[in-house]
């Protein structure tokens, strides 16, 4: 039977991205002085105020308000009449050590014998909607609101538009689970005020559609099967958005734990990743779960799947690996042999998940607007600067979780 099935993004102006971007920021900035620093950091924004809260175990000190700052400039959030500005905003910083009943259980003798850093489900998700294995809903939700961020930075034409934006995506699906085509696309972007709100929402909606949408679609062919002239648009619906970010709505750390997976498909753990280091298997095992999900599914094993991993605190193996293809594998067994298999090529230990995907480098801000999952895997590089001055060029690669590097290995282990 088909069906509709809808997912959200949200920008890097929205106040629990703002947040999200703080924290992952603070995250790398300790890793690129200190790679076995661990931290588990907060962020709180709201009007003309951000406070930071956690634990953090590193041997570097940081100027964690200038990091903060410069993230909140970076963003566009530098003017005061936005009521949250990065030059003048106050910031408060209660961060703590990490507890040493915490650093116990992930810190052995023998490295390799790491222990999660907590207990917890992970989940990775893929199918075969898109080019890179994600649900077609949240992949469209996230790229519009990518174009429409460059285009708001880039095009003289659209100077109006403020950094807070939502986006949300409907399409329909055939009785084979297919993707047919959208139905519904709502957008909603921040803008400056105008003296006449009829003629502000008509400009709007005349350059999302004659602007952004081809734009997006010039950059994006792929997608272009899926627009049709039945689309209904539901731009700024109500009908004005000039308070927004952090002054419209208080932001939190962790707060998009969907816009920053699957939207909705699959399944979610119920873990944030934001501000943790890879030691916390909310995140490193989320990473892993999705690594081995999209290379089974590129490598003919299934039409989808989801890959649960479940840990116990202070423990090195994980308690269980759980594989759901949901009806669609192509092999001649049953998703607990896949398991099995699947345990015997990948080592879900902490130590070796972050050996494998990279994960002790300061890869996070990338991470922490428009999906952690569906990217595209690039090396680049960083630069960072110490509280004393000490500047460090640092070549990272970036969502290395994405690479299809095991679809090889897979198909011989499942000839």
């Amino acid at each position: 039977m088909s069906y509709l099935f809808t997912s959200e993004s949200v920008s890097e102006g929205h106040p629990d991205k703002v947040a999200d971007q703080i924290s992952d920021a603070l995250v790398d900035n300790f890793l690129a002085f200190d790679k076995n620093s661990r931290v588990a950091c907060e962020t709180l924004v709201t009007t003309g105020q951000v406070i930071l809260a956690g634990e953090v175990k590193s041997n570097i000190y940081l100027d964690i308000q200038s990091i903060a700052r410069d993230v909140i400039k970076k963003i566009g959030y530098n003017k005061s009449e936005y009521l949250f500005d990065g030059n003048s905003c106050g910031i408060l910083s209660y961060i703590h050590e990490q507890s040493p009943d915490i650093s116990r259980g992930v810190v052995k003798d023998n490295p390799e014998d790491q222990g999660a850093g907590d207990q917890g489900i992970m989940f990775g998700y893929a199918c075969n909607d898109t080019e890179d294995y994600m649900p077609l809903t949240i992949d469209l939700s996230n790229k519009l609101l990518i174009e429409l961020s460059n285009l708001r930075k880039e095009n003289n034409q659209i100077k109006y538009l403020r950094p807070d934006s939502k986006s949300q995506v409907t399409v329909q699906y055939s009785d084979e689970n297919k993707p047919q085509k959208i139905t519904n696309i709502v957008l909603s972007t921040q803008h400056d005020d105008f003296d006449d709100d009829k003629i502000m929402l008509e400009k709007i909606k005349s350059d999302i559609l004659s602007i952004l949408i081809p734009e997006f679609l010039k950059k994006y062919p792929y997608y272009k099967k899926y627009f049709n002239d039945d689309i209904k648009y539901f731009i700024n619906p109500t009908g004005k958005f000039v308070i927004g970010g952090p002054h419209g709505d208080t932001g939190l750390t962790g707060r998009k734990i969907i816009v920053d997976t699957y939207g909705g498909r699959g399944a979610h753990g119920g873990g944030a990743f934001s501000g943790k280091d890879p030691s916390k298997v909310d995140r490193s095992a989320a990473y892993a779960s999705r690594h081995i999900a999209k290379n089974l599914v590129a490598a003919g094993v299934s039409e989808e799947c989801l890959v649960q991993v479940s840990y116990a605190i202070g423990q090195a193996e994980p308690m269980a690996v759980y594989i759901n293809t949901n009806g669609t594998s192509k092999i001649n067994l049953t998703d607990l042999e896949i398991s099995k298999k699947v345990s015997e090529i990948f080592d879900l230990r902490p130590f070796f998940i972050e050996q494998r995907l990279k994960l002790r480098t300061p890869i996070y801000f990338e991470t922490s607007c428009y999906g952690h999952m569906g990217r595209m895997p690039q090396k680049v590089k960083k630069s960072f600067t110490s509280s004393s001055g000490e500047v460090k060029e640092i070549e990272v690669e970036l969502f290395t979780w994405e690479k299809l590097d095991y679809v090889d290995i897979i198909k011989k282990k499942f000839k």
